[in-house]
């Protein structure tokens, strides 16, 4: 029995027919037309399709060396069980992240070695005025949180990351559409034009940051970055003198989706922008191969703010190298309402006034 021979659209996967006007494979769902050449290159392209293949071989971190940890002790939080790491000579009483109080456990032994660091670069002082410049210019803040500030806690930590690095090679497909208006003494004409686009292409990342730390919201690490490699060095404990460093409990292999998720993301992103001259450009499939992935150990180092206000805790965060500052802030509920109101109001009077000038002519 002779096989069916099905040919697919390219842009919405509607079988095409051929159209005897146009000499051409014609979608009847899209109307997007093809000619033989064009199916034929699509095919080959098919045909060359790779699986994603990110794979991270490299083991990060090193073994401790002796006596090196000596002096670094352990605090347990009772509450939600984090592990910080800090000298004897830290006043560590309660939990940076919580702001529940901790115990001393012992020494801090058995775990890997951060290949690299970078020193805290703004003081506690920077972290203050940070935070007096992050209530800047905020409407809805309540005036009574402003006036009297009110920071519960400043903490120093070293917080633990995974730094991935890879070569990516990349092919993808985007949905992209081209729109035309026009109108006569009738009617007015929309025009939606849909294209299939193939792109392929090699990115390079080093340092793509995932934090090892469970306790730390992933979107809060990401939004005070970049940390820049130029101050990187070496890891010694000595860095850690004065400061808490957390204590990873998330390794590099259960961190290694949300790099590829971020490393995937971003090659399509930038190969979406060779895509010019189109209304919209939206990636439909693609697929990643590494070459040259390793991954490294690091501790970066971070503000953790905590202020209380009737009765909710809010937590802040500032990067210790560059002193970009992130938060939520407590909401004056009038203040929400009058200004809601007062758009609001400006928006009728707007819409209102073209209303009458429309009328008027």
């Amino acid at each position: 029995m002779g096989a069916i021979l099905d040919y697919k659209c390219p842009c919405c996967c509607g079988p095409l027919q051929f159209d005897t006007d146009s000499q051409k494979m014609k979608c009847p769902y899209c109307d997007n037309e093809f000619d033989a050449e064009t199916l034929k290159a699509n095919d080959d392209i098919l045909k060359e399709e790779k699986p994603d293949m990110m794979d991270w071989s490299s083991q990060p971190g090193n073994e401790w060396m002796q006596g090196e940890l000596d002096g670094q002790k352990v605090y347990l939080c009772n509450s939600c069980g984090g592990q910080i790491i800090c000298d004897d000579t830290t006043g560590a009483t309660d939990c940076p992240y919580c702001g529940s109080p901790v115990v001393l456990v012992g020494q801090f032994a058995g775990d890997k070695r951060p290949d690299l660091i970078i020193p805290f670069k703004l003081d506690k002082e920077a972290a203050k005025a940070g935070f007096k410049q992050h209530l800047q210019k905020k409407r809805l803040l309540p005036k009574q949180f402003r006036k009297d500030s009110y920071i519960d806690e400043i903490k120093g930590v070293y917080v633990p990351f995974w730094l991935f690095g890879a070569k990516a090679d990349a092919q993808a497909y985007y949905h992209a559409t081209k729109v035309t208006c026009w109108s006569d003494s009738d009617y007015n004409y929309t025009k939606t034009s849909h294209f299939r686009l193939f792109r392929s292409g090699s990115l390079s990342f080093d340092r793509v940051p995932v934090d090892g730390s469970s306790k730390m919201a992933d979107d809060l690490m990401e939004s005070i970055e970049p940390y820049y490699a130029k101050d990187e060095v070496p890891f010694q404990t000595a860095y850690l003198s004065g400061y808490i460093a957390d204590k990873y409990d998330v390794d590099s292999d259960a961190s290694i989706g949300r790099a590829n998720d971020r490393i995937k993301k971003s090659t399509l992103d930038q190969m979406a922008t060779t895509a010019t001259g189109y209304a919209t450009v939206t990636p439909e499939n693609a697929s990643v191969q590494f070459k040259n992935s390793s991954v490294k150990y690091a501790l970066y180092p971070v503000w953790l703010l905590t202020a209380k206000w009737n009765g909710e805790i809010y937590n802040f965060a500032m990067n210790g190298q560059t002193g970009k500052f992130v938060g939520n802030l407590p909401m004056d509920k009038g203040a929400y309402w009058r200004w809601t109101g007062l758009i609001a109001l400006i928006a009728t009077i707007i819409a209102f006034g073209v209303s009458w000038f429309l009328f008027l002519n």
